[in-house]
């Protein structure tokens, strides 16, 4: 079987504990033929100097503070590999992850894939929801809620990344939910169901923490409606029924909350998009 080049790419910004976690995982891994790329949003604590002990075993590239999107689009400029593997910096891989799933995407003919993975919120193992469970193929209607691809557990083809624009740098949060979906519409994710990525959760820092994320993911589904994708009847129906559930839901707490400017702006995209 070919060996491919796979290019692990890093975001960090003010974790220098984590961050050498995360490192120290992906230079374990079983698969040879991966190069670390971390990318330093910006950092001014102690994590530019926990990333030069690495010396030449990993590629650090310093840029000012830009966001998440950013910096992993930076790092997949700058990436080698035929395949993108991402990882957050407070997360890790299990030493088996990459070869696993670079078997499994080769054999299955899969462009883009995720595994499964175990939680540990604030030092405990924590359960998923039933929300959480990840399926295979056609995920796009699934996804439409809320994010089921975990961004640290997936793998890709490079020219798959460059084909769909990569992270919306637009966006605050919810960029990954955002790519996956205008990816899910046409193409089939796999699915590695051995839980090979540790998630840490229950820190101040985390973006999933930041409020209104379905502000987010409404701008998300409008653009995609915006931009004429092609989809399937179902799809397409789909997308505006979540759509038109979450700005009802949006303008229902905007309204309590005598948010005026919240308020004009989930009326006009309802107008646009969900009065037939």
């Amino acid at each position: 079987m070919k060996s491919f080049y796979v290019s692990a790419v890093i975001p960090v910004f003010n974790r220098p504990v984590q961050i050498k976690r995360a490192v120290d995982s992906v230079l374990a891994q079983t698969y040879r033929n991966v190069e670390c790329i971390v990318v330093d949003d910006g950092s001014a604590d102690g994590t530019p100097s926990a990333l030069k002990k690495y010396g030449d075993r990993i590629k650090v590239i310093s840029t000012v503070n830009r966001g998440v999107s950013a910096a992993r689009n930076t790092g997949v400029k700058n990436a080698t590999g035929e395949y993108i593997a991402f990882l957050d910096s407070d997360d890790e891989w299990k030493p088996e992850k990459i070869e696993k799933q670079i078997n499994y995407m080769t054999s299955q003919k899969y462009k883009v894939s995720q595994t499964n993975e175990t939680w540990i919120r604030n030092g405990k193992f924590a359960n998923q929801t039933k929300k959480h469970i990840k399926t295979t193929g056609d995920i796009f209607i699934q996804s439409l809620d809320g994010c089921i691809v975990s961004l640290s557990t997936v793998v890709m083809e490079k020219t798959l990344f460059e084909k769909y624009g990569g992270f919306d740098e637009e966006l605050a949060v919810c960029e990954d939910y955002d790519l996956w979906l205008r990816m899910s519409v046409n193409e089939k994710f796999g699915l590695v169901e051995e839980p090979l990525t540790i998630k840490y959760g229950g820190h101040s820092d985390q973006l999933s923490k930041t409020p209104a994320l379905d502000r987010y993911r409404i701008m998300s589904l409008s653009k995609i409606l915006n931009s004429k994708t092609d989809m399937t009847d179902l799809h397409h129906r789909e997308l505006k029924n979540t759509l038109r559930k979450k700005l009802e839901i949006y303008l229902a707490g905007a309204k309590k909350r005598n948010n005026l400017e919240g308020t004009g702006w989930a009326e006009k995209i309802l107008q646009s998009h969900c009065t037939s």
